[in-house]
């Protein structure tokens, strides 16, 4: 009897983990602007935020990204891909902490640390492409592990 409910509940963990995944978060939601987005790591969701849509559309705003580190981030790698009707139309990638040069306060952190930053981010564009459309983005460290990876989409029916 009790091999046969160890056995159950064996299966219905291995349910629950094969069909979870990081629930959908708003980061911020007006009139003509939202933005969401989803952890695509399975092993780990994230937290960020900024204060309101209409910042965005500035040349510069806040925001708020917090994780606990489940890798040593030496170098640290971000990739952007602009998503559009599901398909690949623009790529972006920079190198952001490397021996001797690091763009951010938290390069050389350690697996186990937690990572907060709050801030200024300057997205070095104009305006919010009018339209609906994914940027994924994901940060890699120097093994090429996934440190960090989401999916934000983005929703903007302003007209400018």
């Amino acid at each position: 009897m009790k091999t046969s409910n160890v056995l159950v509940l064996i299966l219905v963990l291995l349910y629950i983990n094969a069909s979870t995944e990081w629930p959908t978060h708003t980061v911020c939601k007006e009139e003509n602007l939202e933005i969401h987005y989803k952890s695509c790591d399975p092993q780990q969701d994230f937290a960020f935020s900024i204060d309101r849509c209409s910042d965005v559309t500035s040349h510069t705003f806040n925001i708020r990204a917090a994780m606990v580190l489940r890798h040593s981030i030496k170098e640290l790698y971000v990739k952007f891909d602009l998503i559009i009707n599901g398909k690949t139309v623009l790529t972006y990638s920079e190198t952001l902490c490397e021996p001797g040069h690091s763009k951010l306060i938290f390069c050389g952190k350690k697996k186990g640390e937690h990572l907060y930053y709050e801030g200024p981010v300057t997205l070095g564009i104009k305006e919010i492409p009018q339209g609906d459309y994914t940027i994924s983005a994901k940060l890699t460290n120097e093994d090429h592990t996934t440190v960090a990876c989401a999916d934000f989409t983005v929703k903007n029916y302003l007209d400018y």
